[in-house]
């Protein structure tokens, strides 16, 4: 076989992830506190890249500023008998003599006789603007947990190298008030023995709230009792045995504690009434409101879907601010930099028009789909799956999937993820129309909820109730979706609720 050189013509289809490409996919599937980092981004590094107002009509470009006033060059006369003093004189009705000029505080303190006038002095002697707060200084503030504990400190406290070392520790709580730093490894650190850290950090438990500094929930829930009196022999063995009292096992704590029922009731409700976090007194959590990306409302006889417009990014082109600069563009790099910057911005203004169209198609789809939802609940779920939705949009299942990814729909019933309403089928007995998983979730909760201390229902049993109203499911499934709902077992439930009805007692 001879091998020569030889020149062949082949044609071939390839897909060409270009950067363009791969941003449209990405702003596909970014929530809308990331798209608004992403255009921020954008809006800093493209200078052809405007924000708009939609509550005013978009322009091309910045207003020009006015031609700056020329210097008025006239000099300026104090003469009481020039024009423009007799002039003033009459506007104010009032001559020179009777015009106070105290420029600062000593000037006023000077004019009313003496320094011990009604006007107090300022440091500094300017202004009265100079020693006034500034705004950030007068909002309310809440003091954090560090600096409540350290002014516990410096009161209860006055040696140095104590002072010191409480500071170490009190840096070493989390959040929830716990001391998360080994007394063995600090030791090891500062060179001070293990027993004198003990004996400081056993001082520092007496702060308030009760309970910080402790290392375990059973050590600050302890504080709290001794606190209260209440860390006799038998609480002291419960306390030892937390796992049985979050399973409610009675019966072993009343062996164990060698107290009775009415006891044992009477001491986990001692312990329900406990903080097991002390410390998020203190600098609560900000929560997050969440932003819905569509809205969906009832009107016109049916469903109307809009788009969240505060979650849209409205962008424009600079069309006038690149006209300048192209003109005043001397090098190559710089045209080929203005042309990259209009190309890109021009992209990102159609991708982010691409994205809002491709939500709002697949939202309008998911609404037609789960009407029955809106209309009567959790209960009318019907299964869903990927596919269904990109056929009838005609796109792929993989843009479905990132559209419905960290977005968020808001329906008369709530804000739901859009992945929600994607759900399994489960079989119906009769052969008939599949049931949703969420839904059977839903029955399965409610069927819990319904139950008495005196009738418990088993796994069977709920199983048995299901396949009665039409669902085909084994048991093993009820106890999948009711451990996913965390929800206990029969056993589990049934103690629990004797436990809270001896409470109530």
């Amino acid at each position: 076989m001879a091998i020569s050189p030889r020149l062949e013509l082949r044609q071939s289809q390839t897909l060409v992830m270009t950067p363009q490409l791969q941003q449209a996919i990405k702003l596909l599937q970014f929530s809308n506190l990331e798209l608004r980092d992403y255009v921020e981004q954008e809006l800093e590094r493209n200078p052809l890249l405007e924000r708009t107002d939609p509550e005013t009509p978009e322009i091309e470009g910045p207003p020009e500023a006015p031609p700056a006033a020329e210097p008025q060059l006239e000099q300026l006369t104090l003469d009481a008998d020039a024009p423009a003093s007799r002039a003033a004189e009459e506007a104010t009705d009032t001559d020179y003599d009777n015009v106070y000029n105290n420029d600062s505080p000593s000037d006023a303190a000077e004019a009313y006789g003496s320094s011990d006038s009604i006007y107090p002095e300022r440091n500094g002697g300017g202004g009265f603007d100079e020693d006034l707060p500034n705004l950030e200084g007068t909002l309310a503030t809440s003091a954090s947990l560090k600096d409540h504990l350290e002014e516990q400190m410096k009161i209860t406290i006055t040696d140095p190298a104590e002072r010191l070392l409480a500071s170490v520790l009190i840096d070493g709580l989390d959040e929830a008030g716990y001391l998360i730093l080994d007394v063995a490894d600090l030791a090891e650190q500062t060179g001070i023995g293990p027993a004198v850290i003990e004996a400081l950090i056993r001082r520092l438990q007496r702060f308030d709230p009760t309970g910080v500094f402790a290392r375990d929930l059973k050590e600050c829930l302890a504080l709290q009792l001794r606190e209260r009196d209440r860390l006799d022999p038998a609480m002291e063995r419960m306390l030892d045995n937390l796992p049985l009292v979050a399973r409610r096992d009675t019966v072993a704590l009343m062996r164990i504690c060698g107290v009775d029922a009415e006891d044992i009731a009477d001491m986990i409700g001692e312990l329900k009434a406990l903080n097991p976090k002390p410390g998020n007194a203190f600098d609560p959590a900000v929560a997050q409101t969440l932003i819905p990306d569509v809205f969906v409302r009832r009107g016109g006889g049916g469903w109307v879907v809009e788009l969240n417009s505060e979650t849209l990014p409205r962008l424009l082109v600079n069309m006038r601010y690149h006209s300048t600069v192209q003109h005043r563009a001397r090098g190559k790099a710089d045209k080929v930099f203005l042309s990259d910057c209009l190309a890109s911005a021009n992209w990102l203004i159609r991708s982010l028009d691409q994205r809002a169209n491709t939500i709002l198609k697949v939202a309008t789809e998911l609404v037609k789909r789960q009407e029955q939802f809106l209309e009567h609940g959790v209960r009318q779920l019907r299964p869903l799956n990927l596919r269904t939705i990109a056929e009838a949009i005609e796109m792929h299942e993989s843009t479905v999937s990132r559209v419905t990814s960290n977005k968020y729909i808001a329906t008369p019933r709530g804000i739901f993820e859009m992945k929600y309403f994607f759900t399994a089928a489960l079989d119906s007995t009769d052969g008939g129309e599949k049931h949703s998983a969420e839904a059977v979730r839903a029955q399965i909760r409610e069927l819990i909820l319904a139950e008495s201390a005196e009738d418990i229902l088993s796994d069977d049993k709920i199983c048995d109730l299901l396949k009665v109203e039409g669902v085909d499911i084994a048991r093993r499934t009820v106890a999948k979706y009711r451990e996913a709902m965390r929800i206990g077992s029969s056993a589990e439930r049934r103690r629990a609720k004797r436990l809270e009805k001896q409470i109530s007692q």
